[in-house]
């Protein structure tokens, strides 16, 4: 269904609250969906080959968080294959970091950005949104740090919405919807703070 409301951020923090977000189909609607099943990582399920390790530990990239967030999500827009992240979708989530909600993980390599992700942090739970990477494992490097920042602030929840390739191999899984809410209700009773 498309959004009879405005698009606005505080649309968006109800969507995710209630399970929901929100995608652009290309052609200027704006689009919620709430998979089943959903895609998790769980904390202690993350998988980190041996030679994605050795790059954090020989640290190859500077993992900077929330300093160029609208270059982040700009970067994650651009696609070959087309985009959801529309500007609209740009302008919301760039006032939801400026609100304290949307935050970006990044990874630079001599002072140029070079991977990185962003996400909502509503109580405990962090909702992924996207990544990119211009070197290879950037964008891994970066969900590690993500996963280490919010285990260490006591987030519950990773949602990582749809499940993909890549963040099987990572480790992530999926859970039913009823599932997913019932831990997402438990997560957003937590206060926690990403940044």
């Amino acid at each position: 269904m498309s959004a009879d409301p405005p698009f606005s951020p505080e649309l968006v923090l109800y969507g995710y609250q209630v399970g929901v977000f929100p995608m652009d189909d290309g052609e200027g609607n704006i689009l919620w969906f709430s998979p089943d099943p959903r895609c998790v990582i769980e904390f202690d399920d993350l998988r980190v080959s041996k030679s994605l390790r050795q790059r954090i530990r020989r640290n190859e990239f500077d993992i900077r968080i929330d300093t160029v967030f609208r270059d982040v999500i700009a970067t994650c827009a651009v696609r070959p294959e087309g985009t959801w992240i529309s500007d609209q979708i740009v302008d919301v989530y760039s006032r939801l970091h400026e609100a304290g909600f949307a935050h970006s993980v990044e990874a630079w390599r001599d002072d140029e950005l070079v991977g990185g992700l962003y996400g909502v942090a509503i109580g405990g739970a962090f909702f992924g949104e996207s990544m990119f990477h211009r070197a290879t494992d950037a964008s891994k490097v970066a969900l590690v740090a993500l996963i280490e920042r919010l285990r260490e602030r006591g987030y519950t929840l990773l949602d990582s919405q749809w499940t993909t390739p890549h963040l099987t191999r990572m480790g992530a899984s999926e859970i039913s919807r009823d599932e997913y809410l019932a831990r997402l209700r438990e997560a957003l009773r937590l206060e926690c703070r990403f940044a």
